[in-house]
């Protein structure tokens, strides 16, 4: 059974909102840091903001499992063969979070068909969020925490002559550079989190390029407001990034390869795009 749209819109915003409210609390009084088993931050933040989104995903939607990030961490990975189910990071951008930077998200997203097909990315350190459904993605800024305001529907812009990059600030790496020049792209903002792909989404950027690991949960939120605005999210073999992924020969489950997240225009020499 799928859940209804406006509900999962509903509860996808309340459940962002609520843990955003409890990161920015726990942010103001200062987060002690702690280390999981691959070394990995974690803070209160990421629990508390977890502890939240589970609580309304369960109550809301009982039938659907839900992957997050820290209850895998903890051992407890439920039974996705049906298809469909939730991909949840409390908190996005902990190393930005834990330096006092404000570019961290709280990032929720519904899976289909490993495809992902609705999802939230709200920044509350910034008081403004993302919200994608089936084929609409919006951006709206939220007013005193609790309010969302001055929604705008997004979309991905046309491929110009002057290109522009988006790549993660805490994770450079030769081979994004390499990409940048091989594409002659001289324009390249460093941001932390899932924001990336809503610069893209909201035609801020052309390209995220990502060479280097990265799990579901960090991708699946930005990824469905990029689709839902136009852009796609390709692997370097130029197929379609797939969510769900267990049982990998050459990774953990939930692991991503290298991926170019880009507007629709991007795609169309799928060849030049992926050297």
């Amino acid at each position: 059974m799928q859940p209804d749209r406006t509900e999962l819109k509903q509860v996808m915003e309340s459940a962002a909102l609520a843990a955003g409210r409890a990161i920015m609390a726990i942010h103001s009084a200062g987060a002690d840091v702690h280390y999981k088993s691959d070394r990995s931050p974690v803070t209160a933040a990421d629990e508390e903001a977890e502890r939240l989104i589970l609580e309304a995903l369960a109550q809301h939607f009982p039938t659907i499992p839900v992957v997050a990030e820290e209850a895998v961490a903890a051992g407890s990975v439920p039974d996705i063969s049906g298809g469909t189910f939730f991909l949840v990071d409390p908190l996005d951008g902990t190393k930005e979070f834990i330096a006092g930077r404000s570019e961290f998200t709280v990032n929720i997203a519904l899976i289909r068909d490993g495809a992902p097909i609705a999802g939230i990315v709200y920044a509350p350190a910034l008081s403004v969020g993302f919200i994608a459904e089936e084929d609409r993605a919006e951006r709206f800024e939220v007013a005193g925490e609790t309010a969302i305001s001055q929604r705008q529907a997004i979309g991905c812009r046309s491929r110009g002559n002057a290109l522009t990059a988006v790549a993660s600030r805490s994770h450079a790496t030769p081979e994004t550079a390499r990409f940048l020049d091989d594409h002659g792209i001289d324009a390249c903002t460093a941001i932390g989190s899932s924001l990336k792909f809503c610069l893209v989404a909201e035609g801020l950027a052309d390209v995220y390029p990502r060479f280097g690991r990265t799990m579901e949960w960090d991708t699946a939120a930005g990824d469905a407001v990029l689709r839902a605005a136009g852009g796609m999210t390709h692997t370097l073999d130029g197929n379609p990034l797939l969510y769900g992924k267990t049982n990998q020969a050459s990774d953990a489950d939930f692991a991503n390869p290298n991926f170019i997240a880009a507007s629709t225009d991007w795609r169309t020499d799928p060849a030049a795009n992926t050297k």
